[in-house]
């Protein structure tokens, strides 16, 4: 959002339109690095997330100072789950539209994934919980925490977390559609056989999360020799 001097700016002194000020002082007491010296935050957007340019100054490994600018995207952190059937070998994937992958050259923007979502204010495991159930349909109990990982740091700051949890046959059919409409979701579930799953990396399925936790089933999970 721009800036208007004659009546601030949104999300900054403003409320933006989810209420939020302040948003530019994200940042400004790190002190975990020393080498990193935060000198700015200017809130470029907040329309729904938050852009943000920082200023900073960077001391190089021969002791250099440099000033440096970053522009972070943040959309808050997520989570997703792998659903598995171990005896069956089968797993539980969703399909949906996703537009920056289309606008980028997906054939036609409809990627395979694990179910997931943004952890607005829960904690990971009741928000991974509660993204399954609006997708997938799927009540799931207890969940298996596998690692935490940074998707795309060079811009965005989110950090996903994994999951894993098992799942009975014949509690969530093939085909069905969830997600919340009035959210713009039109998710598809789909039933994998496992090994199926993993020949189709690379050209079926090229969503990060999901590869990530088809190898990790199949080198360390409950897939593994």
């Amino acid at each position: 959002m721009s800036e208007d001097s004659a009546t601030g700016t949104p999300g900054v002194d403003l409320p933006d339109r989810r209420g939020r000020t302040g948003l530019d002082r994200a940042g400004r007491d790190l002190d975990g690095n020393p080498r990193v010296r935060v000198r700015d935050v200017r809130v470029l957007a907040s329309n729904w997330y938050v852009t943000r340019a920082t200023t900073l100054d960077y001391q190089r490994a021969d002791g250099s100072w440099e000033a440096q600018e970053r522009e972070t995207y943040d959309r808050g952190d997520g989570a997703c789950l792998f659903l598995y059937e171990p005896e069956a070998r089968t797993v539980l994937l969703v399909r949906q539209f996703r537009y920056p992958a289309y606008v980028n050259g997906h054939p036609d923007g409809m990627l395979v994934e694990l179910p997931a979502g943004l952890l607005d204010d829960d904690a990971p495991e009741e928000a991974i919980r509660r993204e399954v159930q609006e997708e997938v349909g799927l009540a799931v109990g207890t969940v298996e925490p596998v690692f935490q990982v940074y998707m795309s740091p060079g811009s965005v700051t989110e950090r996903l977390h994994f999951f894993a949890a098992p799942y009975r046959r014949g509690d969530v059919i093939h085909g069905t559609h969830g997600g919340l409409a009035d959210e713009g979701e039109d998710v598809e579930v789909l039933e994998l056989a496992f090994d199926d799953a993993l020949t189709r990396i690379g050209t079926n399925i090229v969503d990060a999360k999901t590869i990530m936790m088809l190898q990790w089933a199949a080198l360390r999970g409950p897939f593994a020799a």
